[in-house]
């Protein structure tokens, strides 16, 4: 049965596709248009009771919260297409390390800045200057953490592509090409060059191509 994917234009629903695609896994995809309120539609929130996107209908299996959908289809179908959560228990521990950096640390201020940024003028808010410096200093501390990371591996979780690296993808997509803040990752040499890693996959580079989001 063919999973089901609500979203898709958002930067969270992009992490969930991403890892659809890289472990091949056939899908369609629900629009859900969060600028007009439809993730506040009765309907919707009988799926999704947060009403927030993405969601995921697998036959009578719902499950929403982008990390989660990643790490239940990274394990469902661990032994098809790419390898996401490592090949032994020491490697999975170091992929989920970085992955709750990322939730806790990387977006709590890569989605403030987007907001302020980005995003003001489509929910109706005034961009606040101090949150903007705020979240881009905070934001720099951990980009300089995940520089030493990547002095050690090509990616965050080993020699290897994973949840981890699919985690912040979406948001440094926005730093990088909409918000105009693309020095916090090119004068990073080994973020940079992470960044062109990652972004040059063709997982990514299909979610672009199909459900890239107005601005």
């Amino acid at each position: 049965m063919v999973v089901k994917l609500y979203g898709p234009t958002c930067a969270s629903s992009k992490r969930a596709l991403v890892c659809l695609i890289e472990k091949e896994v056939e899908f369609e995809v629900v629009p859900v248009d969060v600028s007009k309120g439809e993730h506040k539609d009765p309907e919707f929130l009988k799926l999704q009771p947060f009403g927030v996107v993405p969601v995921i209908q697998d036959g009578d299996y719902t499950l929403y919260e982008s990390r989660a959908i990643m790490r239940y289809y990274a394990e469902k179908y661990k032994s098809q297409g790419t390898e996401l959560l490592g090949k032994i228990i020491e490697e999975r521990g170091i992929v989920e390390q970085w992955v709750e950096v990322e939730a806790n640390n990387f977006h709590p201020w890569a989605y403030k800045l987007a907001i302020h940024v980005l995003f003001s003028s489509i929910i109706g808010i005034t961009p606040d200057p101090k949150i903007i410096e705020e979240s881009e200093a905070n934001l720099s501390k951990v980009l300089d953490i995940y520089e030493e990371r990547l002095s050690k591996s090509k990616y965050l979780g080993g020699d290897f592509f994973s949840l981890a690296d699919i985690s912040p993808l979406p948001f440094i997509d926005y730093i990088v090409n909409n918000m105009g803040r693309e020095y916090l990752i090119k004068d990073r040499k080994n973020v940079s060059a992470w960044w062109d890693a990652i972004s040059n996959r063709p997982s990514w580079k299909k979610v672009l191509e199909l459900y890239k989001v107005p601005i």
